[in-house]
C-alpha cells in the first residue's frame, strides 16, 4: 500500500504530461528529435524523483528542478513541470521551517530565471513571476500545515506510547513501592523494639528501670506498627503522592525519636522542605538511622541537609559501633540500600552509600529542590498558534494576496503602453484593496468568525472605491478576483469555529456578501456588460450570482467540517486510548495492593498484635521473640514482592519466526484483527539470532497498545529480510520506538518509523549468529 501511495501520483502526472506529447492533443509545435528526447528524459527524471519524495524530499526537489529546467528549455510551451510543486510540498511536510524557506527561495529563483529566459522583457513576465511565487508559497504553506498536524500526531503517539509503557510497568512499580513502604514501616518500628528490649534485658540487673521503659516503648511502637499496617492493608490510593506541605518538622521529629533510643543524633535541616524530594529525604533518613541502630547501636549519628544550586544534598553519617556486638544485625531483609536508591531515583536524584575511613557508615543523596519556584517555561507553556504556524498562515495569506494581483497584471498584457500608464493609479488602488482584503486571514485560526466578517467588510471597499474615485470599469473588473479569500474564510469558520453545528450561516453569509459586492462593482456605473441596468436588474444579478456561488461555498464549508471531524475523531481516540492505558495501569496497581493486603492479613499483623499483648503482660523475653518473628515474617513478605516472579533457573527456548503465527493467533483470540504474510518462505533457514530479533521486534510493535487492525509482512530478497508492520501508531514514537531501534541496531539492521503507523525493518538474513539463549521470564 505504501508503494502505491509513493508512485501513484508520479505516474498520473507522467501520464498527463505524456498525453500532451500526442499529436493534436498538446499545444502547437510538439518537439521533435533532440528536444523530444530531452522532454522524455526530464519526464523520467521527475517521475523517479517524485517516487522518492517521502524518503529523500530535498533530493527529490533538486531532481524535479533539474527536470523543470531541462523540459522547460526543450519545450517551453508544453512542459508543465507539475512535479516541482509536489516535491516542494513534500519538503515542507518532512523538513523543518528553515529548510522549507530555503527550498521556496531556490524554487522561486529557478522559476523566475526560467521565465525570464523564456518570456524575455515583456509585461507578462511580471505576472508569471507573481503567479509562480503565489503557487509555490501556497504549496509550502499547505505542507507546513500538514507537518504541524503530523508533528502533533507524533507527539500524541509518543504520549500514548509512554502511557502504555507505564501500564506495562504499573504492577512492578507498585510492587516495589509497596515493598519500600512495608520495609520502612516494619523495619523502623520493629527493629527499634528489638534493640530496645535486648538492651533492657542485658542491663536489667544494673538498671531495672529500663525494663518498664522498654515495655512501654514496645507497646506504643507495636500499636503504631499495627496502625501503619492497617493503613497499608486498606490502601486504595497512591500514598506516595507529592505532599507540598513543609516536612521539616516531620523529619526533625523522626530524628528526635531515634535520639530517645539512647544515641546522640545531631541534625541540621532547612525549615521549608516540601514536595517529592522532602518525602524521599524522610524515607532515606528513616532507613539510614534504622540501619545505624541495627548495625551500630549506641554510636553517634548526624543528619545534614544543605540547599545549594537548586539541589538538596543529604548526608546521614554514623560513627563506628562502640563494641564488637552488632545489635540486631541479621534481622534485615537486605533491601535497605536498594530501597533508598529507589527513593532517590523516584524523586529525580541519586544516592551513594558506603563505609567511612573511621569505620562508620555514610549515606549521601543529591535531590532536586522541590521548594524552589518553577520557572514559567519549564512546564506546559500555553501554545502559541501563530508561532507554531509561522510559515503556513503567512504563506497562505501571501498566496491569497499575490494570486489575484498576478491575475490582474496578466489581464493587462494586451493593453497598450499608453493605456497601462493611464490606468496605473487605478491599478495600484485595486492591488492595495486586494491585499487589504486578504490581510484578516492571518487570524483565521484564532478568530474565524471575526475574520469572515472582516473579509466581507473589506470586500465592500471595492464598490466604495469605484463610486468614490470613479475607477474605470476595465480596472474595477479585477476586484472580483479576490473571491478566493472568502472561500478560505468560510473554510476557517467550518474547521476552527466554535460549535460545528452553528457554522452553517458562514456559507450563506459569504454567498450573499460576495454576490452583493460583485454586483455593486459591476453596476456602479449603471450598466452591466455595456447594458443599462436598474434596481431590478441588480437584484436579478445578485440572485444569479448567489445560485452560482452557493454550491461552491457549501462545498468549501463541508470540506472544513469533514477535516474538523476527522481531526476531532483522531484526538478523541488518543484521549480514549490514553485514559484506557491509565485505567489499566490503575487496575494493575490495585491488583498488587490487594495481593499484598491478603498476604499481610495473615503474616506481620498477627505477630505485631502478639508483641503488643506480651508488652502489656510485662514479658520482655516474649516481646523480643515476637518482634523477631514479626521481622522474619516481614522479610518473607518482602521476598514474595521481589522482582522475579518465576524460577530463576529454568531456561525457555528462544522464540523463532515460526512462533509469530501463534502470537498473531493469540492477538486474534483477544479480538484484534492481525494478519501475517510471508511465512514460511521468508523464515526458512534463518540464523537463530535473526529469528529472535524478528520475533521480539514484531512482538513489541504489536504490543504497543493499538486496538485497530494490523498487518505483518515478511519478505526475503538478496540476503535481506524485510519486516513491515502496519497499523501500529503507538509503536512509531516514545519508549516503544526507542526499544525497537535498539533491537534493530543490535541485529545489524535498520528501521524506519512512519508517522502513519508503519514500521519497516531490514535485517541481514545470512549473518553467522552468536549463541542465543533466553532466560525465563
Amino acid at each position: 500500500m505504501e508503494t502505491i501511495r509513493n508512485w501513484l501520483l508520479p505516474l498520473l502526472l507522467a501520464a498527463g504530461q505524456g498525453a500532451l506529447l500526442w499529436p493534436g492533443v498538446g499545444p502547437d509545435g510538439t518537439p521533435g528529435g533532440p528536444a523530444l528526447l530531452c522532454v522524455l528524459g526530464a519526464l523520467a527524471l521527475e517521475t523517479a524523483a517524485l517516487g522518492r519524495r517521502r524518503t529523500v524530499p530535498v533530493r527529490a526537489l533538486a531532481c524535479t528542478l533539474g527536470a523543470l529546467v531541462l523540459g522547460g528549455l526543450a519545450w517551453p510551451d508544453g512542459y508543465l513541470g507539475l512535479g516541482t510543486p509536489v516535491a516542494l510540498y513534500s519538503v515542507a511536510v518532512r523538513c523543518p521551517v528553515p529548510v522549507t524557506v530555503r527550498a521556496v527561495a531556490a524554487v522561486v529563483g529557478v522559476e523566475w530565471v526560467l521565465s525570464a529566459v523564456e518570456e524575455g522583457p515583456r509585461p507578462a513576465l511580471l505576472s508569471d513571476m507573481a503567479i509562480a511565487l503565489g503557487v509555490y508559497l501556497l504549496c509550502a504553506g499547505l505542507g507546513e500545515g500538514r507537518r504541524q498536524w503530523l508533528a502533533g500526531r507524533l507527539t500524541a503517539a509518543g504520549r500514548l506510547a509512554g502511557a502504555e509503557h507505564v501500564r506495562r510497568l504499573a504492577a512492578d512499580e507498585e510492587r516495589r513501592r509497596l515493598a519500600r513502604e512495608l520495609h520502612d514501616v516494619s523495619a523502623h518500628h520493629l527493629t527499634s523494639v528489638v534493640v530496645t528490649v535486648d538492651a533492657a534485658r542485658r542491663l536489667q540487673d544494673s538498671r531495672p528501670d529500663l525494663a518498664a521503659e522498654a515495655l512501654a516503648f514496645a507497646e506504643r511502637t507495636g500499636a503504631e506498627t499495627l496502625t501503619a499496617l492497617h493503613r497499608l492493608v486498606g490502601l486504595l490510593r497512591d500514598t506516595d503522592r507529592p505532599d507540598h506541605r513543609p516536612m521539616s518538622g516531620r523529619i526533625e521529629e523522626l530524628v528526635a525519636g531515634f535520639g530517645r533510643l539512647g544515641r546522640p543524633v545531631g541534625a541540621r535541616i532547612p525549615g521549608d522542605l516540601a514536595g517529592p524530594s522532602a518525602e524521599a529525604i524522610h524515607g532515606i533518613v528513616r532507613e539510614a538511622l534504622t540501619n545505624a541502630l541495627r548495625y551500630a547501636p549506641g554510636a553517634a549519628a548526624r543528619v545534614l541537609v544543605v540547599r545549594a544550586d537548586g539541589l538538596l544534598r543529604l548526608t546521614v553519617e554514623n560513627a563506628p559501633p562502640r563494641t564488637a556486638q552488632q545489635g540486631a544485625g541479621g534481622l534485615g531483609a537486605g533491601r535497605g540500600v536498594a530501597g533508598m536508591r529507589e527513593r532517590a531515583a523516584a524523586a529525580g536524584g541519586q544516592l551513594t552509600a558506603g563505609p567511612t575511613p573511621e569505620g562508620g557508615w555514610r549515606v549521601c543523596a543529591t535531590l532536586p529542590d522541590g521548594a524552589e519556584p518553577r520557572r514559567p517555561d519549564e512546564h506546559g507553556r500555553r501554545r502559541d498558534v501563530l508561532r507554531e504556524q509561522r510559515l503556513a498562515d503567512p504563506a497562505l495569506v501571501l498566496a491569497s494576496m499575490i494570486l489575484p494581483v498576478s491575475c490582474a497584471l496578466a489581464l493587462t498584457e494586451d493593453w497598450t503602453a499608453a493605456a497601462r500608464r493611464a490606468a496605473l493609479p487605478a491599478l495600484l488602488v485595486v492591488c492595495g484593496l486586494l491585499v487589504l482584503h486578504a490581510l484578516p486571514l492571518l487570524w483565521r485560526r484564532r478568530a474565524p468568525w471575526a475574520v469572515l466578517l472582516g473579509v466581507l467588510a473589506t470586500a465592500w471597499l471595492g464598490p466604495a472605491a469605484v463610486a468614490g474615485w470613479q475607477l474605470p470599469s476595465r480596472v474595477a473588473q479585477f476586484l472580483p478576483a479576490g473571491t478566493l479569500v472568502e472561500t478560505l474564510a468560510v473554510y476557517a469558520v467550518a474547521a476552527y469555529g466554535r460549535g460545528p453545528g452553528r457554522t452553517w450561516p458562514a456559507p450563506a453569509a459569504a454567498t450573499l456578501g460576495v454576490a452583493g459586492a460583485v454586483t455593486a462593482v459591476s453596476a456602479a456605473d449603471g450598466s452591466v456588460a455595456g447594458e443599462p441596468t436598474g434596481v431590478a436588474g441588480a437584484v436579478l444579478l445578485v440572485i444569479f450570482l448567489s445560485v452560482l456561488l452557493a454550491p461552491v461555498f457549501a462545498a468549501v464549508w463541508g470540506a472544513g467540517l469533514f477535516v474538523r471531524h476527522r481531526r476531532l475523531r483522531a484526538l478523541a481516540y488518543d484521549e480514549f486510548a490514553f485514559a484506557s492505558s491509565m485505567w489499566q495501569a490503575d487496575r494493575a496497581a490495585e491488583a498488587e495492593r490487594q495481593r499484598l493486603a491478603a498476604t499481610l492479613r495473615d503474616a506481620v499483623p498477627a505477630h505485631t498484635r502478639a508483641l503488643v499483648g506480651a508488652a502489656r503482660r510485662g514479658d520482655l523475653a516474649e516481646v523480643a521473640g515476637t518482634a523477631r518473628a514479626a521481622l522474619a515474617a516481614m522479610r518473607e513478605v518482602l521476598h514474595s514482592l521481589g522482582d522475579g516472579g518465576g524460577p530463576s533457573g529454568r531456561l525457555a527456548p528462544s522464540p523463532a519466526v515460526g512462533d509469530l503465527e501463534a502470537l498473531c493467533r493469540a492477538l486474534r483470540s483477544g479480538g484484534r484483527d492481525v494478519r501475517l504474510r510471508g511465512l514460511p518462505e521468508a523464515g526458512r533457514d534463518l540464523p537463530s539470532s535473526v529469528q529472535v530479533s524478528v520475533y521480539r521486534i514484531v512482538e513489541a510493535a504489536l504490543g504497543a497498545g493499538d486496538a485497530g487492525p494490523a498487518r505483518v509482512t515478511l519478505r526475503r530478497r538478496r540476503g535481506i529480510l524485510r519486516v513491515t508492520v502496519t497499523g501500529v501508531r503507538l509503536a512509531v514514537a516514545g519508549p516503544v520506538a526507542e526499544r525497537l531501534r535498539v533491537q534493530t541496531a543490535a541485529g545489524g539492521g535498520r528501521i524506519e518509523c512512519e508517522p502513519a503507523g508503519t514500521l519497516r525493518v531490514a535485517l541481514p538474513a545470512g549473518a553467522v549468529p552468536a549463541p542465543v539463549q533466553e532466560v525465563f521470564p
